[in-house]
């Protein structure tokens, strides 16, 4: 606390009387549960607050502020004011050109009601609920179905037994009573299908937040499997956080970047290199955007300039330069200019020379190539097994009817006829 007499305009009289009151700091609730060394019953600590706003021009008179002429016919101020304790330490205008507070929330998902928007923990809370019922009933139930309730009728047993259950338990009997004694009562396991609405449930939270599964590694999630189908979904995916950038974009890069800019003017002694008459913007949505729009278009204009009769009309050393920047890669480093261009595909064609050629299909010793339609299997080179002859053709050796189909064989001429 003393150390704050050493900042500018804080008054020192006021910071003694703060200190001389005594300690303020009320402990809450949930700091307890954060502590690891447990309760703690004495704190030696201040509370102040620090306020940037708005004030009364005659609250701000009656507290001994220098309000300058520029000012004096305005009914409210921007100030910055400590208070601890009931004591003012710090009480002056706004030293920031042009006014503002020095403070930025962003919101994950814009509310018109509430300075701090929806988070991710709030678009999820029904679907959490379900997700954490429905793993609760299946532990439950789980638990259940691997135990038995049993039922024990004791008019049938001897008196004076220990009901308790156990591995080679043996209970002893009424002699001559009728019926069954003992009865087991088995629950069925569905613990599978509440596990199946776990995972709808699961679903229904990467639709309420926008972040899909997958994204951030978890497992077990169905759909594509292959590269281009990954990227797709992902591609899918980026069009929920482009909200979420251009928030980050609306509620912080843009004011704290035109904070840093006027104060630069303001607060700059160089005025050669820092002064000067410029609109700050931040660009992270559309740079994002962007990108990805301009990529797919160069990739489809090459697609189309495949044709022969178009590339000679078409850049594509400026269209490779454009797709490395799109991205995000140093087109620099990985693209050869037209003249090492020129000199690598030379040095390819010299290597592509020095090579040996390939060796040439080997050719039939007669008749040249060989001949699909040859049927034997043996001529030209064709080492297929041809087509079996039928029967009346050239070749075919059936003899007699019979299940060859074949026709009978005539016997030589002057033999005798069996």
């Amino acid at each position: 606390m003393r150390a704050l007499k050493k900042r500018p305009y804080f008054r020192e009289e006021s910071i003694e009387l703060a200190i001389e009151y005594g300690t303020n700091y009320v402990r809450q609730y949930w700091e307890d549960s954060l502590d690891d060394s447990g309760m703690v019953d004495s704190i030696d600590r201040y509370e102040i607050l620090e306020y940037w706003g708005v004030l009364d021009a005659e609250l701000a008179e009656d507290a001994d502020i220098e309000i300058p002429e520029s000012l004096e016919d305005r009914n409210e101020l921007q100030v910055n004011v400590w208070v601890c304790n009931g004591q003012i330490l710090r009480l002056v205008l706004n030293p920031f050109t042009p006014t503002r507070i020095p403070y930025s929330c962003v919101p994950y998902e814009i509310n018109p009601y509430s300075l701090f928007g929806i988070g991710v923990a709030e678009n999820m809370e029904d679907t959490q609920f379900l997700m954490s019922g429905f793993m609760r009933m299946a532990v439950d139930n789980a638990a259940l179905s691997g135990n038995l309730l049993i039922e024990i009728d004791e008019t049938n047993l001897v008196p004076g037994q220990d009901l308790s259950i156990y591995l080679g338990k043996v209970f002893r009997r009424q002699a001559g009573a009728p019926g069954q004694t003992i009865f087991s009562t088995k629950f069925a396991n569905v613990s599978q299908e509440l596990l199946q609405m776990f995972d709808k449930a699961r679903q229904l939270a990467d639709e309420s937040t926008g972040i899909p599964s997958y994204t951030h590694g978890v497992g077990g999630v169905t759909g594509q499997r292959t590269a281009s189908g990954v990227s797709m979904m992902m591609g899918a995916a980026a069009a929920n956080i482009k909200a979420v950038v251009r928030n980050v974009d609306d509620y912080l890069l843009t004011p704290l970047s035109k904070a840093l800019f006027a104060f630069n003017m303001q607060f700059n002694f160089d005025e050669q290199y820092v002064k000067g008459d410029l609109e700050v913007l931040a660009k992270g949505t559309e740079s994002l955007m962007r990108n990805e729009i301009r990529s797919q278009r160069l990739l489809q204009f090459m697609q189309m300039a495949n044709n022969p009769a178009m590339q000679p009309f078409v850049k594509y050393d400026y269209i490779l330069r454009e797709i490395a920047a799109s991205m995000d890669l140093d087109e620099d480093k990985i693209l050869n200019d037209p003249r090492e261009a020129a000199i690598q595909a030379e040095m390819m064609a010299e290597i592509q020379a020095m090579m040996p050629p390939p060796p040439a299909p080997a050719q039939a010793a007669e008749g040249g190539a060989p001949n699909v339609q040859d049927p034997t299997g043996t001529g030209a080179g064709n080492i297929a097994p041809g087509n079996a002859p039928e029967p009346g053709e050239a070749g075919f050796t059936g003899a007699g009817g019979g299940d060859n189909g074949g026709r009978p064989q005539q016997p030589p001429q002057g033999a005798p006829v069996q």
